[in-house]
């Protein structure tokens, strides 16, 4: 049998606006906490994946070596960097999750972090169109319009459904509220959500301020190790089943753009890998990077039939006290979407969850954990099924 990875320790930052000068620090400050409290040495680490885009945001690049200058003692352990848009969290992580399994490491240190806040709003949305195929969607002059037109041919095909995001943004916000590590710990109500005006303008087709996610600075970790060598571990959160899946990158080569065909196949790999269905889900965390992408991430794992992703909100099923609570950390509309960091925060406040260690968020008793990231419009999508241990 392959060793099964099991997740140990983690670090988070608050995302926002970081005092920390560059990515160099903010890695140097979740890298030597994410280890404490796996209490693991850092001798004992046999690899390091690092997530980071980048994609112009910074000067630096070559971030899997900067782990070594803030953390000396990581010097000598190979590290690499791994990139795929706004799922390059979630890239190291499986390829951390992929050493383990196939037996060339036992420990493994991930990290994911950006710095966009210091860059100019010019720099910071070509770098988010790095996400789209440029020669065909870089003409919509901002990815949050790539999304905008998702939710004109939503509102095209099932009526105008403002008021279905809205509930979206005020949920995950009122979420948001009670993590601590939130770029914006604020409820903002749903009438705000639902309304344009001059402190919530209109961004790109019917998406406001409020259906889009915030540019942050940020950063997290967790540790990995395989289950012979988490004896001694104090906490242990195991993959139940994982899987990655791809989609066309230009969207003119879907069939259907509201499908989120990849998602739904990131989706059924993974719950079938975990032997699970829906149902058994305790929490989910999911990438809403615009609210109409959770409105689609609704629709492709089944919580809805297509159009009628509204019902799930209507009915409170994924409420904080719902059958099946979505974002309760907030999601990235209230958390924040550092780029890099995405994708390992998300299995944060899941294994959170798992451990009982998720403070105000915390939901009675949760088992299991589906977390959701996916890379551009649904082109690089990621799932993963995370189950308590201990």
């Amino acid at each position: 049998m392959p060793p099964t990875p099991h997740l140990t320790g983690w670090a988070h930052t608050r995302f926002g606006r970081a005092e920390t000068p560059d990515v160099e620090a903010l890695l140097a400050t979740v890298s030597g906490e994410a280890l404490d409290h796996a209490e693991v040495d850092p001798a004992d680490v046999d690899a390091i994946m690092v997530g980071v885009f980048n994609a112009g945001l910074s000067p630096q690049g070559f971030e899997a070596g900067l782990v070594g200058v803030g953390l000396p003692a990581l010097a000598g352990t190979p590290a690499t960097r791994l990139e795929n848009a706004c799922a390059t969290g979630s890239a190291a992580l499986f390829a951390g999750l992929d050493l383990i399994a196939s037996g060339r490491a036992r420990t493994v240190l991930v990290l994911g972090a950006e710095k966009m806040t210091a860059a100019e709003m010019d720099v910071v949305n070509n770098a988010l169109l790095a996400a789209s195929y440029r020669v065909e969607e870089a003409a919509a002059g901002s990815f949050a319009a790539i999304f905008g037109g998702l939710a004109e041919e939503y509102f095209r095909r099932y009526g105008d459904h403002r008021a279905t995001l809205a509930q979206i943004a005020a949920k995950n916000h009122a979420n948001g509220a009670a993590n601590p590590y939130a770029h914006l710990q604020k409820d903002l109500g749903f009438d705000f959500c639902n309304t344009a005006s001059e402190k919530n303008p209109l961004v790109a087709g019917p998406l406001r301020r409020t259906d889009c996610s915030m540019v942050s600075d940020g950063a997290a970790a967790v540790v990995l190790q395989a289950d012979d060598a988490t004896v001694s571990a104090p906490r242990a959160v195991a993959w139940r089943g994982r899987a990655q899946a791809g989609d066309h990158l230009p969207l003119s080569r879907r069939g259907d753009v509201l499908e989120f065909a990849g998602a739904r196949a990131a989706f059924e790999r993974a719950m079938a890998e975990a032997g699970t269905v829906l149902a058994d889900l305790s929490l989910l965390e999911t990438h809403d990077c615009f609210t109409i992408a959770e409105l689609l991430e609704y629709e492709a794992f089944g919580l809805a039939e297509p159009g009628k992703g509204a019902t799930v909100l209507e009915s409170g099923m994924v409420a904080q006290g719902g059958e099946l609570p979505v974002n309760v950390s907030g999601g990235l509309k209230a958390k924040g979407h550092p780029i890099g960091a995405t994708g390992v925060s998300q299995h944060v406040m899941a294994a959170m969850q798992l451990t009982g260690d998720a403070g105000a968020m915390q939901l009675p008793d949760p088992q299991l954990a589906g977390v959701f990231n996916m890379g551009g419009a649904a082109v690089a999508n990621y799932f993963s099924v995370l189950e308590r241990v201990r």
